[in-house]
């Protein structure tokens, strides 16, 4: 009986993956043991939850160990799910304390595990290649790390201060008129800063502006992309050839490209009618695209990526700061005493308090523990095979650093459902921890070249926020805190809290318009 051509193809396409599978496999098996991990089907490997996956990795975790792997198709994945490998499975074998499961892969080994891996759905089509976040290690990605932190390094992030505190204070003003937006108005302030540093956009941007909503919409479409298992053809990358498969995704692109477009034009058209145009990241690009060597649409993109990651991630942690102030309210008191006796009433909390002010810190850093913005982080790829503790992470491989995990490591952070910031402050009480760190913006040569301007705006928003008020959970209404959005960078959903003021209103008022 002769079959069809079709079904003898698909047949074929079958046997053949089924075999590579099984070289590859083999192939590893030669060179060491790999971490343990959950089981999985002899072809397509284990199952990945489709709903937050890292909450799922962490349970493996708990059960095989501090670092563990599994396959998905051809791809294998490995989890490093802790800061430190004193784990109670690993006690019941060894008797000697291994490296830091997270210092020791992630940055010790950083340069092994700097390589990006193929992201067909995500990075090559959403992001036409180039998105700075997926692009592999090499030429590219140096020229386009070179020119972003040019900009964002700590001595020149340190000049947006006045935009972050200004905005700042705006978004404490849009609080007292309207408390029940709050979200609306953590996304207005995360936007009118980024545009502000971006393209030079002088006035204050409100989350409803077109331009805001397009960027979001194309940030939200990333980060479903990028949720683990979210498309088979990075596990199997014949599917890119199916019809209309990945269509969407590149309709999605065009947009996006076209949105970013637009803007540098924008800009662009600016210096030539004001050559003393205010300074600001796309300026800078355009007068240097030669010595960085940046196509129009690489030059496009890298400013556009900017701005959609800085404000979608900024607002989300000011979201949740807000969140842990009402569903926490004495670890939100330990921090509104000290602002009391450091900053009073007649003045507002500024940058110049910093220092002084280790409960603010203390606070947002447990925020960024609790419930990391990029819980599951992004894929890493071995470009060589890594030995720990008697594994092997072969080069090939696709790493993942899981924030949620490692943060809730009991040995390093006891307890650590526990919302507790004074975990980061030291003996002494007067300075935050230099022995602790939470990998909330990466790892290694890989992390967020823009973490020093977002943790100084949330810094500031946290302390304007509870010196301005007290914020607490509507009965009516319980805050669920683990209700986020299912994407790689994720956002609470809505939720309800109630902002009272601390202080007399007009007074505040009157101080939150001074700029």
């Amino acid at each position: 009986m002769a079959y069809p051509p079709a079904l003898q193809a698909l047949a074929f396409v079958v046997i053949g993956c089924a075999t590579w599978v099984i070289i590859q496999r083999r192939k590893t098996n030669l060179r060491g043991v790999l971490p343990p991990g959950p089981p999985g089907h002899w072809i397509v490997g284990t199952v990945i939850p489709k709903q937050h996956p890292h909450r799922e990795f962490e349970k493996w975790v708990q059960l095989y160990g501090p670092v563990i792997s599994f396959r998905q198709g051809r791809e294998l994945i490995v989890i490093i799910g802790r800061y430190d490998v004193r784990h109670p499975a690993l006690h019941q074998i060894h008797t000697i304390i291994f490296p830091e499961a997270a210092v020791e892969i992630m940055e010790k080994e950083g340069a092994s595990v700097a390589d990006r891996p193929s992201s067909i759905a995500a990075g090559d089509t959403l992001s036409g290649g180039m998105r700075t976040l997926l692009i592999g290690n090499g030429e590219r990605l140096r020229k386009l790390r070179k020119a972003l932190h040019s900009q964002l390094r700590p001595i020149v992030a340190a000049e947006y201060q006045p935009i972050q505190q200004a905005n700042a204070q705006y978004h404490m003003l849009d609080l007292l008129r309207d408390p029940t937006n709050h979200m609306m108005h953590s996304q207005g302030f995360a936007a009118s800063v980024i545009l502000s540093l971006t393209y030079g956009k002088p006035a204050r941007t409100l989350s409803d502006d077109p331009i805001v909503q397009e960027v979001n919409g194309g940030q939200t479409n990333l980060g479903a992309a990028l949720v683990p298992g979210a498309y088979m053809v990075d596990a199997y990358p014949f599917l890119r050839y199916v019809p209309g498969y990945l269509s969407e995704l590149r309709r999605q692109h065009q947009i996006e490209l076209e949105l970013f477009k637009s803007q540098l034009d924008n800009v662009r058209e600016q210096m030539a009618a004001n050559k003393d145009m205010r300074p600001c990241f796309a300026k800078m690009i355009l007068e240097r695209q030669k010595e960085y060597g940046l196509t129009d649409n690489e030059a496009a993109y890298l400013a556009g990526s900017m701005f959609g990651a800085g404000a979608g991630t900024s607002a989300s942690a000011i979201s949740i700061v807000i969140m842990a102030a009402a569903v926490f309210p004495e670890a939100q008191v330990k921090v509104q005493k000290q602002l009391d006796r450091v900053v009073g009433s007649g003045k507002l909390p500024t940058f110049q308090d910093e220092a002084d002010l280790v409960q603010v810190t203390a606070f947002y850093l447990e925020t960024f523990r609790w419930r990391p913005v990029s819980a599951g982080g992004f894929a890493h790829r071995a470009t060589k095979d890594i030995i720990w503790n008697g594994y092997v992470i072969p080069a090939g491989a696709t790493v993942y650093g899981s924030h949620w995990s490692i943060a809730r490591d009991p040995v390093v952070f006891p307890d650590p459902e526990r919302f507790d910031p004074q975990r980061w402050i030291s003996a002494d009480g007067n300075t935050i921890r230099e022995d602790l760190k939470v990998f909330q913006f990466g790892f290694g040569r890989r992390a967020c070249p823009g973490s020093h301007v977002a943790t100084k705006s949330v810094f500031i928003n946290t302390a304007l926020l509870l010196w301005a008020f007290r914020i607490s959970q509507d009965d009516k209404k319980p805050i669920d805190t683990l209700a986020f959005t299912n994407t790689a960078n994720a956002h609470p959903l809505p939720f309800s809290v109630r902002f009272e003021p601390r202080r007399d209103k007009k007074e505040m008022e009157q101080l939150l318009r001074e700029t």
